[in-house]
């Protein structure tokens, strides 16, 4: 189930996130993460205006599997760890590639997470939204890259409980608690979709362009 999520509930969200990381001896600061390859406002618009607009496919035949994500990338870790040890401040790891120390600043809530177990990798573009979007034509290979994909602006370490109430939404229904990352936000989201030739929706391609207009 879907909400309309607007800056009002996101100023409101960002303060009870707040008070309960405060409960829980969490801190709260905005910065964080940083994906490679985030276009500039400018970049962003040009490749907005290039996006084919198109109704949503249907969900027919999705399944997380059909994105194989997490494979291995150097040595023993895997897309997962890779991206944690790039987000996160004085990771380090194990043999296993797991960390066994770090802290991670989630930029959507403005949350310092002082354990990976509590620290999620987001695809930006969700899978379920790139299935919606074109990537239901596409092979199992091209699916799994794009699940894996640590060139583009598509991977962010962020809190769980950011990404959880994010799920499958795109822009129009759920932007980053923190307002101020809105305007980021807006540009990974069109620099992958950008990257990876898939379609947004009328709904989605105007509040893309209401945030940019407000970067």
């Amino acid at each position: 189930m879907f909400h309309r999520f607007t800056i009002r509930s996101a100023a409101t969200v960002s303060v009870v996130i707040g008070c309960v990381a405060a409960g829980l001896g969490l801190t709260t600061s905005v910065a964080g993460a940083t994906p490679p390859a985030i276009p500039s406002v400018a970049t962003a618009k040009s490749e907005l205006a290039g996006l084919p607009v198109a109704t949503e496919g249907s969900m027919s035949g999705y399944s997380r599997e059909q994105f194989p994500h997490w494979i291995a990338q150097s040595g023993t870790c895997d897309t997962r760890e890779t991206v944690l040890k790039r987000d996160g401040s004085g990771v380090t790891v194990g043999s296993d590639c797991q960390p066994t120390a770090g802290s991670w600043r989630s930029p959507y809530d403005g949350v310092t997470v002082a354990t990976s177990s509590g620290v999620d990798v987001d695809h930006i573009v969700p899978l379920a939204e790139a299935w919606r979007s074109g990537a239901a034509s596409w092979t199992t290979a091209r699916r799994q890259a794009f699940a894996n994909d640590l060139t583009n602006s598509q991977l962010i370490a962020v809190s769980a409980s950011s990404n959880r109430s994010k799920g499958d939404q795109d822009p129009s229904t759920w932007l980053p608690p923190v307002s101020s990352y809105h305007c980021t936000y807006a540009r990974m989201w069109i620099g992958s979709k950008h990257a990876w030739g898939l379609s947004l929706q009328s709904s989605e391609k105007s509040a893309l362009t209401s945030l940019l207009n407000g970067c």
